[in-house]
């Protein structure tokens, strides 16, 4: 709860601080993959390892269910880039710079996840990696390189508030935005003075997370969050297909048609590799959010109404 309130607290300090922070921490947590693909390098080099392991998969499943068993996880993974289009308001030159930046992170974080994978693959079998509850730490230890444990669980600490850091300025800015075009309530776009942070959706946001962790395990809700990140991609490939035929005068990124195609296949393929159990809480947090929806559009209907008569 105080790690909580802290990223809450640093949120609100501006976005400047904000991102000055998760620069740092996305440095530290990187440096614990590349500590990982390093050694295992040398394990290798060193006549260790068994090559032929990175095309095994787990007893009793084929490739396909283990990839698609895979991929719901990965997605967490790459939680934050979409988080990314949520301030992109205050970003300079957004139609420049942000679409290379968001090109070039996700190239950067794909070459590493695929390094740490064949890294793991080689080190141990793929049914003790699917068993451990530290694998990339059992993966240090299994090359018998003297990396010292305390330091993974340093650097996988600062990965979790890196990622809690991220998903406050996500959530508190996407609040924001909703209050601002009256989808929610329009007390959530209240902003500080002097900082002009978002203060009251900071705290709502703030206070659900808080809820959040006294319910259910990490792997439910992790396997929640891509639930409904599947659904907001899908929207938003959807969306792509449909504002293309737009005509605006500034100028814009432009994707090819298939490129969102192929983007609603996967979402709605991945979709169906989730638990029932998963569904259930993802679909109750969707129900909290609809009647939050119907709630501000009768308040201000009613508001419309008063001031007509």
């Amino acid at each position: 709860m105080v790690f909580l309130v802290i990223v809450g607290a640093l949120t609100a300090r501006g976005i400047r601080e904000s991102m000055s922070a998760n620069l740092v921490m996305t440095a530290i947590e990187l440096s614990g993959l590349v500590i990982v693909i390093a050694v295992v390098g040398f394990f290798v080099a060193g006549g260790g390892g068994d090559v032929s392991r990175v095309m095994e998969t787990p007893e009793g499943s084929g490739v396909g269910l283990a990839v698609l068993g895979g991929a719901i996880i990965a997605y967490y993974s790459f939680v934050g880039f979409e988080t990314s289009a949520n301030v992109i308001e205050e970003v300079k030159d957004p139609s420049r710079t942000y679409p290379k930046a968001l090109f070039a992170a996700l190239l950067t974080a794909g070459a590493v996840y695929v390094l740490v994978g064949l890294a793991s693959a080689v080190a141990l079998p793929a049914d003790e990696l699917q068993q451990s509850t530290g694998p990339l730490l059992d993966v240090v230890e299994a090359t018998g390189i003297g990396v010292p444990s305390w330091l993974f669980s340093l650097i996988a600490l600062i990965a979790v508030a890196n990622g809690a850091l991220l998903t406050m300025i996500m959530a508190s800015r996407l609040a924001y935005g909703m209050a601002e075009r009256t989808l929610l309530p329009s007390g959530l776009g209240r902003v500080l003075p002097g900082r002009k942070t978002p203060w009251v959706a900071i705290v709502v946001t703030m206070i659900v997370a808080m809820l959040l962790t006294l319910v259910g395990d990490l792997a439910t809700l992790a396997e929640t969050v891509v639930l409904l990140l599947l659904f907001v991609f899908l929207s938003a490939n959807v969306s792509v297909l449909v504002l293309r035929r737009d005509r605006v005068e500034h100028d814009h990124f432009h994707v090819w048609t298939f490129v969102p195609v192929l983007g609603i296949a996967s979402c709605i393929l991945l979709l169906t590799q989730q638990r029932a159990i998963v569904w259930l809480f993802g679909g109750g947090l969707l129900v909290i959010g609809l009647a939050l929806y119907g709630l501000t559009q009768w308040a201000r209907r009613r508001k419309a109404a008063a001031h007509v008569e």
